[in-house]
């Protein structure tokens, strides 16, 4: 076999991209079952193991790190020719807003596919936090807003985001009490989860920081200052995830959604929501 089936390669990167034959199988539409045989055939063919399976985790090996960089690239090579005949007269503006928090996480990969596929559609990206993204879609400042669900929008769900406590893996600060924590500004929602639970929980705590942005919340964490309420997907590799465990309540999850606003019925917006729809919920 000296082909390669674009349908399994994105299967590839679907698995290692979500670490779970599971997850993998949800974001390309087929059945768990179904992506193990495949990528069980092609590791057969290639005669090299591209997944180290075990009862909870999935990693990929040395020769799976190459064919999937080399996936990545062939799959974005047929968007772009796909949109290049379906779609080559698409162009214009669009205007997204997003909170810090997810933007550093989810939103360049996105981007970065949009803009091979789209290469006349020009992105302006406003990063705010969730409720201060309202006003601007009502004046429609915006086009689109990937926020977390706020009372009173009307928003196309996307998915659930954990939210989880990080810490400094210098300095124990959460076994302090009262509790240092540093939170986004009045009107967030994680904000109010983390203060909700830590209620519940009886738990004593102090506010050490309030920022509306994300890279301040990290600065105090790095620092060993406080700790974060945090979705998990915003939390950089070199801080630690705390949980239960850790004496800390559990935190709810963050409902993220995609609002447009009154004027975004144009194909530039159209393909931008559902190309963040096909990668998020995945």
């Amino acid at each position: 076999m000296k082909k390669l089936d674009l349908d399994v390669l994105e299967m590839v990167v679907a698995v290692a991209d979500t670490e779970s034959f599971v997850r993998g199988a949800e974001s390309v539409h087929r059945s768990a079952s179904a992506v193990s045989m495949q990528i069980k055939a092609l590791e057969e063919a290639l005669g090299k193991q591209l997944f180290v399976r075990s009862t909870r985790n999935v990693s990929i090996t040395a020769e799976g790190k190459t064919l999937l960089d080399y996936g990545r690239r062939m799959l974005a090579l047929r968007d772009e020719a796909w949109a290049s005949v379906v779609r080559p007269e698409v162009k214009g503006r669009v205007t997204i807003g997003i909170p810090d928090d997810y933007a550093s996480s989810l939103l360049p990969h996105v981007l970065g596919k949009f803009a091979v596929t789209h290469p006349r559609v020009d992105i302006r990206v406003i990063g705010l936090p969730s409720s201060a993204l309202v006003p601007l879609l009502k004046d429609n400042t915006l086009d689109l807003a990937c926020m977390t669900k706020t009372k009173g929008v009307a928003g196309e769900f996307i998915r659930f985001e954990p939210m989880v406590w990080a810490g400094s893996p210098a300095r124990k600060m959460w076994e302090e009490r009262p509790l240092p924590i540093a939170v986004f500004a009045q009107g967030s929602t994680a904000r109010a989860y983390a203060i909700s639970a830590l209620q519940r929980e009886n738990i004593k705590y102090r506010m050490s920081y309030e920022s509306p942005g994300l890279l301040g919340l990290i600065s105090m964490v790095e620092a060993g200052l406080a700790i974060a309420p945090l979705a998990r997907c915003s939390v950089p590799g070199h801080l630690v995830q705390l949980s239960q465990n850790d004496g800390l309540p559990s935190l709810n999850e963050l409902e993220v959604v995609l609002v447009r606003s009154a004027r975004s019925g144009r194909p530039p917006c159209d393909f931008l929501a559902e190309q963040i729809l096909a990668e998020w919920r995945g």
